[in-house]
């Protein structure tokens, strides 16, 4: 779901780049059928993804690496302890990019995203936290894929309208009248 949303937000915004989605289950598995209907409320078909598993090389060659989950980003400081400074949770660089404040008009984004990191301490990442941690929707009802759809697109929306510029949230097409 993030993927699909980043990637169209980066689009809306002008912003070149390419936006990859990687994990840490099995290869080669299609979406749950909750996700491509969450998806399709936005637009966004993702039936024909299918999952990969993240690597170091992934990781390595990433200018950014967002985790839905603080368990996520320890996975891949092991695997690749160099990217340890481009390697947020969604939720994490959202707070701190804030707090920091927008990238300046011309600013490379490697810049700003080395203030974002400026004063992390890697003990952070032990534990769980609804503060920095996405809730993966999986196995529960289809309105938490929606839930979790709706907040994925509000954090996307901010985090692009940080490093990237002013653009909207997708608001998602409801069925129904009224």
């Amino acid at each position: 779901m993030a993927q699909a949303l980043l990637a169209r937000k980066l689009a809306e915004a002008g912003a070149a780049g390419s936006v990859h989605s990687a994990g840490l289950l099995r290869a080669g598995e299609p979406p749950p059928r909750e996700v491509v209907a969450a998806m399709a409320a936005y637009r966004l078909d993702v039936a024909a993804h299918r999952s990969r598993v993240v690597s170091a090389a992934d990781l390595s060659a990433a200018d950014l690496v967002l985790a839905m989950a603080r368990e996520q980003v320890r996975h891949a400081v092991v695997i690749a302890p160099a990217a340890w400074p481009r390697i947020f949770t969604l939720r994490e660089l959202v707070r701190r990019g804030q707090e920091i404040g927008p990238r300046a008009p011309g600013q490379p984004v490697a810049e700003w995203l080395a203030r974002i990191h400026q004063g992390r301490d890697r003990a952070a990442l032990l534990g769980d936290s609804p503060a920095d941690d996405v809730a993966d929707p999986m196995g529960g009802p289809p309105q938490g894929y929606l839930v979790t759809a709706d907040l994925l697109d509000q954090m996307i929306s901010r985090l692009v309208e940080l490093g990237w510029g002013r653009i909207r949230p997708c608001a998602p097409r409801r069925s129904g009248s009224g």
